[in-house]
């Protein structure tokens, strides 16, 4: 059984009777029906659920990278359904970072590039303020002396630090993640669950992560399922 919440503005992000679903010829598909969630300041949530119960596509819904049949999503008070695309694409570069299974860094670029690029599309940055700040970032994530190495010439880890860097260096409201640890060996990906917590903490950023890793999803502050469309909300 779902959970009812109200929507507020001071959430970092709140849906409402979120669906969606698909045509396949004269049947209808129903992915996802009624989920409500609402995330507070710092607060880190997991998503479980088993393969093909929607979790990636819930979480493409809240960062507004897909559109809902139904229901309405807001990030920091703004409705995303009011907003034209552009605003949309502002909203998530001042508000929003991505962490995915696949870190997605460009091979062409030194760490330091790609972390930099989140702020160096941002009207009015200069290059100098967006490299100072993301060799910051590089060492909080302990890799400011890989700062001028190419994705090639980092190990998974690394690479996933990497990252989390990127989606860290613009300060977001809030961090989704797409299962960060899918690939890391349990060493690494207790490392990067000691990393999440530790930023959630001094940054006061929320994350939510889809996963399949119980052992990360009982680090978090709370754990929904989904369970045939339904989130069942902890």
């Amino acid at each position: 059984m779902t959970e009812a919440v109200n929507v507020e503005k001071a959430a970092v992000l709140a849906c409402s009777g979120l669906a969606k679903s698909y045509d396949e010829g004269p049947e209808k598909l129903q992915i996802l029906t009624d989920v409500n969630l609402v995330i507070n300041a710092s607060e880190r949530v997991a998503i479980v659920g088993s393969s093909g119960s929607g979790k990636t596509t819930l979480l493409q819904l809240l960062a507004g990278l897909d559109k809902p049949s139904s229901g309405e999503v807001r990030i920091c008070g703004h409705k995303l359904s009011d907003m034209k695309d552009s605003e949309q694409n502002r909203l998530r570069n001042l508000h929003l970072g991505f962490v995915y299974q696949f870190h997605h860094l460009l091979s062409e670029f030194t760490a330091l590039e790609n972390v930099s690029m989140p702020l160096l599309l941002r009207k009015g940055v200069k290059v100098k303020e967006a490299k100072d700040k993301s060799l910051a970032m590089l060492e909080l994530v302990g890799l400011s002396a890989r700062a001028k190495h190419k994705p090639s010439e980092l190990s998974g880890g690394e690479r996933q630090r990497v990252a989390i860097a990127r989606a860290l260096v613009t300060q977001p409201d809030l961090v989704f993640m797409d299962e960060p640890t899918g690939n890391l060996d349990p060493n690494t990906a207790s490392k990067v669950h000691e990393l999440m917590k530790r930023l959630s903490e001094e940054l006061t950023t929320s994350f939510v992560v889809v996963t399949h890793d119980m052992h990360l999803a009982q680090q978090m502050d709370r754990v929904c399922r989904l369970e045939q469309g339904h989130l069942v909300v902890g």
